[in-house]
């Protein structure tokens, strides 16, 4: 045997040590507690081989089986993953402040993410600042507001980007374009400034390196589940994490040191314009009353604003519905147990990890009719909102940690998707029927089409 194939064996040899030891040590500390029921792991690996690439899907399945509060060794690591509004209300409200620490995905610790990003520092003087300035300022009602024009002048550029297309008669790719607009809305309310050129080739390089970002930050890491394994990063994720944030901070790092926002307020927020569109064009008779309930309300000819939306509940309707089947964070962001917990009759350990699957928690049976079907008529004369007091729908998560900037999202998602839909009908490139949509998903820390939408529009008659 060689002298590297030696050293080869010696290194693996050591990392079988170390997984078994932090294996041992941890099923140690969590033997006598009365754990919520899972699927029984096995040695070393835990329940790592119950999950796949999408592991909302995955957990999922498991939850039908062991039920909506559930216990996954995945490696060293215990984790309780959360299926049902019950549950995820005991979680996010009733012990908020227990369950208010993160779990950090060993990625985001490149370019020390995790000590600045907002979303994953922990409850501190710092984040309290940061929380105080977003809701008091940022995203308070008075600034949505004051900043009305700034976003109406974006939804204009979009539209010029959709009519270059329509004159042209090519598609869009409808996720690039409200990427950009998004970004530049953000980064008005925060920067005053715009940070990409919508019509560039850089706003396609963007978002695929937020993209990216998202992708480390949510694929299955060795590290997360062995921590022992964290000095020596055996799948690269936090070195690929750090290159492409090295990236975007460098642009951000000009304005201001704050950056979390752009990651999660840029990316989900199209991602998410992207899966309502594919869902209409899915769905043509519900493209169609979307655009009847326009041409009543506004009038055909006009473009809509903003003042138009509160007439607008069928369009609501098909953003709750949008957000049900696809919430832009399939499984909420990790959080992590400060003490031992009493959780629907269950003990979740200190240390413990939480999940709560949001993607199962919109298709579960027992809450909803018709689970799988596109159907925006169900939230038509329901109080069921997505600002986090209704747990059957938390695309933005809810208690303390909340997305902060819920009401900026849903008033941007909403005034892209309504103009879209009444300035435009739409067709699918080469000649791809409705019931053809490809609708399967992608995921990373976000959950974006696994297929990019492109769609033509073409102009509407007597329309703007």
């Amino acid at each position: 045997m060689d002298f590297s194939s030696s050293i080869a064996c010696l290194v693996l040899t050591l990392i079988l040590i170390l997984l078994l030891y932090s294996s041992i040590f941890q099923r140690t500390k969590t033997s006598h507690a009365k754990l919520p029921p899972g699927p029984n792991p096995i040695p070393v690996l835990g329940n790592l081989l119950n999950l796949d690439n999408k592991p909302h899907k995955s957990l999922a399945k498991l939850a039908k089986i062991h039920g909506p509060v559930m216990t996954l060794k995945l490696g060293s690591v215990t984790t309780i993953v959360i299926s049902s509004p019950t549950a995820a209300k005991e979680v996010l409200q009733k012990h908020d402040v227990s369950f208010s620490s993160r779990t950090i995905p060993d990625a985001v610790r490149g370019h020390s993410h995790h000590e600045l990003g907002m979303p994953w520092i922990p409850v501190s003087p710092l984040w309290r600042s940061l929380r105080k300035i977003c809701n008091s300022h940022m995203f308070a009602s008075q600034s949505l507001v004051a900043r009305q024009n700034i976003r109406s002048l974006k939804i204009r550029q979009l539209l010029s980007l959709v009519r270059e297309s329509c004159d042209n008669g090519v598609a869009i790719d409808i996720g690039k374009a409200a990427f950009s607009i998004t970004l530049n809305v953000l980064s008005n309310a925060i920067f005053s400034v715009d940070m990409i050129d919508p019509s560039s080739g850089s706003a396609n390089e963007f978002k695929e390196l937020v993209w990216n970002m998202m992708e480390e930050m949510g694929k299955s890491n060795l590290a997360d589940y062995f921590p022992a394994l964290k000095m020596i990063d055996p799948q690269g994720r936090r070195r690929r994490f750090t290159g492409y944030a090295g990236k975007m901070f460098g642009v951000f790092d000009e304005l201001i040191k704050t950056r979390d926002l752009f990651l999660a307020g840029t990316d989900t927020t199209s991602n998410t314009l992207e899966w309502a569109m594919a869902e209409l064009l899915h769905n043509p008779t519900i493209l169609s009353k979307a655009q009847e309930e326009m041409d009543k309300f506004i009038g055909k000819g006009r473009p809509v604003e903003e003042v138009d939306l509160a007439r607008l509940p069928y369009l609501h309707a098909i953003v709750k519905e949008t957000f049900r089947l696809h919430p832009p964070t399939p499984l909420l962001l990790p959080r992590k147990a400060e003490e031992d917990v009493d959780l629907c009759g269950f003990r979740v350990p200190k240390g413990a990890q939480v999940l709560v699957n949001a993607w199962a928690i919109g298709r579960d049976p027992g809450t909803w009719d018709n689970p799988e079907l596109f159907w925006p008529e169900r939230f038509l004369g329901s109080d069921v909102d997505v600002k986090g007091q209704d747990f059957e729908l938390i695309p933005f998560g809810a208690g303390r940690r909340i997305c902060p900037a819920v009401s900026l999202a849903n008033r941007m998602l909403q005034l892209m998707l309504a103009s879209l839909v009444h300035s435009f009908e739409w067709k699918l490139e080469d000649g791809i029927g409705a019931e053809d949509v490809d609708m399967e998903d992608e995921s990373g820390i976000t959950l974006r089409k696994a297929q990019r939408l492109h769609a033509i529009p073409v102009h509407r008659t007597n329309c703007c």
